[in-house]
């Protein structure tokens, strides 16, 4: 691992490194805020995934977590959202596809799923770098995630349900299967058989028997991609079928932008810390 930067914030430190993964063939970027610390006593982790065209940089820029990531004793780390570099197979003017638009799955199709592997680089590789290089306790782990990145997020909650002890969303892609922008990205990936999508699919893992204790969801009325892409209400039916709590918040007039993340950013991480035992 190595070290791109450093800065103070609200008396922790943000950080960005890069390391050569193994499960993607490229060198990864990731950021990793560490909040003030006093004693030997291992913090808590919360894993935020990003949406299609965003890197780690994004909610860093614009997600305004560290305030009260500080004040709760949370490490928060923000991946990147695929792989990167000239030898990783990319079509550069498809923003539903390639690089930025991963979807957090293992690719099976030539020539992606050479370097198109980012559930085992989230299940496995990054995970074991952060809890070798920062003081996580990895007993007290939550995730959440932006539209493409809470697709991520409740995917791999329902597949590492005893893993993560929390999960929530912002705008997700709930049934990846079925919108509009990640089908072409699906086929792509994982071929034509749709029923290898399945484990990729929030609704359908719930669908064929997958449980988490619990989800938030927060989702703006004003989203131009709501009926189309997103369809929380697919999501809503699925946690109702299957006895799955689900809060949903509809936000009305907020759009699918950062503006309204940062808005809600904090009514999340409480709820995360409360499940982490913070």
């Amino acid at each position: 691992m190595k070290t791109i930067s450093t800065a103070k914030s609200h008396g922790g430190i943000q950080g960005v490194y890069a390391h050569h993964s193994t499960a993607c063939a490229c060198e990864m970027t990731f950021a990793v805020f560490l909040p003030p610390r006093s004693g030997a006593k291992p913090l808590p982790v919360l894993w935020y995934l990003s949406g299609l065209t965003c890197t780690h940089q994004n909610v860093m820029d614009k997600g305004e977590y560290r305030r009260l990531a500080a004040e709760l004793g949370m490490i928060i780390v923000c991946p990147d959202t695929s792989p990167r570099g000239q030898t990783v197979p990319d079509e550069p003017d498809n923003w539903q596809f390639g690089c930025g638009a991963g979807f957090y799955l293992d690719a099976t199709q030539a020539p992606f799923s050479a370097n198109y592997r980012m559930y085992t680089y989230l299940t496995e590789e990054l995970p074991a770098l952060i809890a070798s290089e920062f003081p996580v306790d990895m007993d007290r782990q939550g995730i959440f995630g932006h539209s493409m990145g809470g697709h991520g997020a409740l995917t791999l909650a329902l597949k590492n349900a005893g893993r993560f002890r929390s999960c929530s969303a912002f705008a997700p892609i709930v049934h990846p299967s079925t919108a509009h922008w990640s089908t072409d990205a699906f086929t792509k990936y994982l071929g034509e058989d749709q029923a290898a999508w399945r484990i990729y699919d929030a609704v359908s893992l719930i669908e064929d028997g997958k449980r988490f204790p619990e989800f938030l969801v927060d989702q703006g009325s004003a989203d131009s991609f709501l009926d189309n892409g997103l369809q929380p209400w697919l999501l809503e039916t699925a946690c109702k079928d299957a006895g799955i709590p689900l809060t949903l918040n509809m936000r009305e007039g907020y759009d699918h932008s950062y503006h309204f993340i940062s808005t809600f950013m904090d009514d999340h991480l409480n709820w995360h810390a409360q499940r982490l035992a913070v």
